[in-house]
This record gives structure tokens, sequence and C-alpha cells, in this order.
């Protein structure tokens, strides 16, 4: 008899499993699409922290996961003899106009006591970045050095091997003993909204695509709402197109057509790069836009852990740690406005 039985394989689910794992809890988690299925399989991998002003909860829960990040992915490739491709490799930002440069160099000023010292957001010239710096029409660029990358679906197989290491079942189907969690994506999250008779969350489709292009030793880039993140494995993502409605959530379409055409536009050293992979799927988008954690209403003994979105794979450690206190030792730390009531 399991003391926790997690339903989802995805980030959220095999954190979950992992953190009750370390606390001496045997788990099983059911999947019947198998590891990293959904939206957690994907492609980009961009762990990218919130700007460093305007400082609340959800920022700085962040903060804690993407610092906490180095230690537990190595702890994680360590148990599982699989390899994450997490780095912490930064990120470069152009900078438009006088305006955004302001900007720029207020959240440079706040950085060193929000970030505590732990990473830096500056304002450099582009030219120190050479051809890798994307296009600036100030000249200048944002560079923070608390941006990293993993690989998302190799993240998840690397955490599943790691929980069954340490003794986890993960199966397609099984019998749901001792705590349930729900980590069940876009999925649960209309369960949940069905359930409570109330909008909790729903399912937003993202699509990207997977570049032939060997940049692993330089940051990832973000400018005009487009992420390109260099793998550690020689391949680079660029994504990702965010929609609200769709024909298919699992089939790419024009949009990523379109959205390639803007990224080698945008960085003009990807547009000879061939395609290896194009991916789509429909990723768990709470109310709030925060996770969404704590016991399910109304039904004893059964937990959500839900609503990554663009944030899961950086706040992973986070998620998991705190299920587990509530899981297995009654401890309540769920952070203000991830609790479900927050997002209903």
């Amino acid at each position: 008899m399991g003391d926790v039985t997690v339903m989802g394989a995805g980030i959220f689910g095999l954190s979950v499993a992992w953190s009750c794992l370390r606390k001496g809890a045997s788990v099983r988690v059911i999947d019947p699409n198998g590891v990293g299925a959904g939206s957690s399989g994907g492609v980009v991998g961009a762990l990218a922290p919130h700007t460093p002003d305007l400082w609340n909860t959800k920022k700085e829960m962040q903060f804690h996961s993407l610092i906490a990040a180095q230690a537990y992915w190595a702890e994680v490739e360590a148990a599982s003899g699989h390899s994450s491709g997490y780095g912490r490799i930064g990120r470069l930002q152009p900078i438009a106009d006088e305006r955004a440069l302001q900007f720029a160099q207020e959240r440079a000023a706040s950085a060193p006591a929000l970030w505590r010292g732990k990473a830096t957001w500056e304002v450099v010239p582009a030219v120190a970045f050479s051809s890798w710096a994307p296009p600036s029409p100030t000249g200048l660029l944002i560079h923070d050095t608390l941006s990293a990358r993993l690989h998302p679906r190799k993240a998840c197989a690397a955490l599943a091997a790691a929980c069954q290491a340490k003794g986890a079942e993960i199966v397609a189907d099984g019998p749901q003993t001792g705590q349930i969690v729900w980590a069940t994506g876009a999925a649960g999250l209309y369960e949940i909204s069905d359930a409570l008779d109330r909008l909790v969350g729903n399912g937003v489709k993202g699509q990207a695509m997977l570049l032939d292009l060997d940049a692993r030793d330089q940051p990832q880039l973000f400018a005009a709402g487009i992420h390109v993140i260099p793998h550690a494995d020689g391949t680079t993502a660029i994504g990702s197109t965010s929609e609200r409605y769709f024909d298919s959530p699992t089939q790419t379409d024009a949009l990523l057509e379109d959205l390639h055409a803007r990224a080698c536009a945008q960085f003009p050293f990807l547009g000879d790069a061939a395609v290896l992979e194009r991916w789509a799927a429909l990723r768990p988008r709470a109310k709030t836009r925060s996770p969404v954690l704590g016991p399910w209403p109304d039904r004893d003994g059964h937990f959500i852990a839900n609503g990554g979105f663009k944030i899961g794979f950086a706040m992973a450690s986070l998620v998991g740690d705190v299920m587990a206190e509530l899981l297995l030792d009654g401890v309540d730390n769920i952070p203000d406005g991830f609790r479900v009531s927050d997002n209903a």
C-alpha cells in the first residue's frame, strides 16, 4: 500500500513524487500516457525569472526555486544517471528605446537587494556578445545571470528515473492508495472546474520548434515575445505560441511557421538551421496564472498540484517540497495566491 499516489507524470506530479520519496514515503505515480506525455514533454525549457521589481510572493517563491534549481537537478541526475539538460546560462534581451533603458536601469539598481547578490541583472553593450547578440536599436542589452535552461522531455525522464531508483512505481494504471495527488495538467483543471462548478483554470495551447543549431555555451535570448534556448545536446529551441482558441491541441499549424519566420527575422543566425521537430500541447493555466496547490475541496485525502503554465519547471522543486510537507507532515506552507480558493 502506498503512502502517496500521484496522478500524472508531468513535471508537477514527478516533483511531488520525488519530494515525498526523499522524505521516506512510498509512492506510486499513475499516468496512462506515460512520463512527460503532455505539456511537460516539450522542447523549450526556459527557466526565466520575473523582473526584479514590484516584488510579491510569486516572484519571491520563483526566485528561491530558481536558486535551488542547480542543486536540485544535480541531485536528480546523480540519482538517475540521466541528464536533465540543466544549465544556468543566463539570458539576453534587447533594449528598444530610452524608456525601456530607464526601466532596465531601475531594475538593475533593485536586483542586488531583491536577488540577494546571488544573481545579476545588468545593462551591457551588445558588442560584448558578438554575433550571438540579438539586434538592439540602442546597442544595449539586458543580461541576467539567473535565467537557466533544461530540456523538458529529458528532465522529466531523469526525474522519473530518479523516482524509480528510490523505489517509486510509475505505471499506466493501478490502485489509488494513501494520499492522492492530482497533477493532471490542463485536463485536470477542467475536471476541477467542473467539480467545483466554477472556473479554476483552463488549457492554453503552445507550439514550439527544435532546430539543428549547436550554441550550447551561449545564453538564452528573449525578444519580441520569442524565446531562443540553446540546449546542452547541441540543439536550439524556439517558442512558444500562446493560444486560447485552437482546432487541435496537439497539431502544429501555420502559427508555428509564423513564429519560426519571426524568429529568423529577429535572430538572423537561425535562418540556416534545419528544423528537427515541431511540437504542440495544451498547457495548464490557472485563473491567477499561479500554481494551484492544496487539498481538493470536499474530497478527503485528495490534493491538487496543477497550473504550472509557463513556470512549471522553474517552480518544480518548490511545488514538490510544499506538497510533500502538506501530505506527510501536515504542514501547510502553501504560498499566498497559490491555493485552490485563490483560483476559484
